[in-house]
């Protein structure tokens, strides 16, 4: 059962990760233009009214989607588990602590995990356009106020400062202790949207999370949560073009034994972790070159993905088959000379996490089959009419000279193969 389920995880991995890249690719036209304000209200609106230090969460781990996914996926298996048991219960996984935090909130994992177009949207839009975005959630809260319908209650306080477009708006925790997540449909809560082209995004609440039906009018907030222990982040509120998140390292350390506080000398202002993206790539060329995602080839290999993403039996006609054994000329004796099996204790590549691998064990494949041509060649040349004998990983002589053996060469795995098993 525990294997099963290990598979069943890590089918899901490969997929969300060939969706991601396949949402790069159809994203690809416009992936050297910054989001437009419209665009940026239309993604935010679903979110721009969360408490401040949830939203900052929220944003932080949306640049991480392949761990938001895994996350998503845990709680689902430990659907008993929330706010900061939850946080404790994961303290062992390799996640950013954004995303850890985000186990106390399991309606919000689910939202992010169901929706990775937007979640990548949010998480890109976060890397690159910080500060826009700040301006995006204080246009949005502007627009929920002015239609009368942000205010403070039981489950949040609200707080305004400035006027006019250097109007500030702090959501707050009406309680430390306890977060309320609210739910509420877009459409109504902005009150006459000004961007008929970008309509705002709205998802129903998931079910099962204490908020009933998909709504028309007003807040929902379910139960409260107690998670004090799962809040690290919030808001440096400056004027319009100078805010960011910031992270309160002291809270951070105690969510993630191995949270990295030298990383935050500057303000405690966040900074996104690029070893936590898992290979998803980034926007645009500028970031990927930014962050040291500017493999050679990138760009080649995240099309291949989405054409395979898009059409499943793509790509495998050219892909040579694992026990695939390539025509080799005649020797002298009968027979045909067969490649010798890869060293792998020398030259196997490690194991790589992430769905691609595929990739990278066809491109191996082919130059082990180079190989083993190469050295039937020189064996040929050199052996005076017998072959080179293959012992374990790489060729070796038998005795003075070439010897032919039982017809011909042969290699201990019966054939090229990938360096993964």
């Amino acid at each position: 059962m525990g294997r099963d389920m290990q598979r069943r995880g890590l089918f899901a991995l490969v997929v969300a990760s060939m969706a991601l890249s396949a949402m790069r690719v159809l994203h690809a036209q416009d992936a050297k233009k910054p989001f437009t304000p419209e665009e940026l209200d239309q993604m935010l609106a679903p979110i721009a009214l969360y408490p401040d230090a949830l939203l900052s969460q929220v944003l932080m781990a949306a640049t991480y989607p392949l761990e938001v996914v895994e996350a998503a996926r845990w709680s689902k298996a430990n659907p008993n588990l929330k706010g900061d048991a939850a946080v404790a219960a994961v303290k062992d996984k390799n996640w950013d602590v954004s995303v850890m935090s985000l186990a106390a909130f399991p309606q919000v994992l689910v939202q992010l995990s169901d929706h990775l177009d937007w979640t990548q949207k949010l998480g890109d839009a976060m890397i690159g356009q910080e500060q826009d975005v700040a301006d995006s959630i204080q246009r949005l809260r502007a627009k929920a106020a002015d239609a009368g319908n942000l205010k403070s209650g039981n489950e949040q306080t609200v707080t305004s400062q400035g006027s006019g477009d250097d109007r500030t708006i702090v959501i707050e925790q009406a309680n430390p202790n306890t977060v309320y997540v609210p739910a509420y449909n877009p459409s109504w809560a902005y009150g006459s949207w000004p961007y008929p082209a970008y309509p705002p995004v709205y998802y129903p609440p998931p079910p099962g999370y204490g908020y009933g039906t998909a709504l028309l009018t007003g807040f929902l907030f379910g139960a409260g949560i107690l998670a004090a222990g799962a809040m690290f982040g919030g808001w440096n509120w400056g004027r319009r073009g100078n805010s960011y998140v910031n992270v309160n390292v002291n809270r951070a350390v105690t969510i993630n034994n191995n949270f990295d506080r030298n990383r935050y000398t500057n303000n405690n202002r966040w900074q996104h972790d690029p070893d936590h993206r898992r290979g998803v790539a980034y926007r645009d060329p500028a970031t990927r070159e930014h962050f040291g995602q500017n493999r050679p080839g990138a760009d080649q290999r995240q099309q291949f993905r989405g054409r395979l993403e898009g059409n499943p039996g793509a790509g495998q006609a050219n892909r040579p088959q694992a026990n695939a054994r390539p025509n080799l000329p005649q020797r002298p004796g009968g027979g045909q000379q067969r490649p010798a099996a890869p060293n792998r204790g020398s030259g196997a590549q490690p194991a790589r996490s992430g769905g691609f691998n595929g990739v990278e064990r066809g491109q191996q494949v082919n130059r082990e089959a180079a190989r083993g041509r190469a050295q039937q060649q020189r064996a040929v040349s050199h052996g005076g009419g017998g072959g080179a004998r293959p012992s374990g990983g790489g060729a070796r002589p038998s005795g003075g000279g070439g010897r032919p053996a039982g017809g011909g060469g042969h290699a201990g795995g019966g054939g090229a193969r990938g360096g993964h098993r």
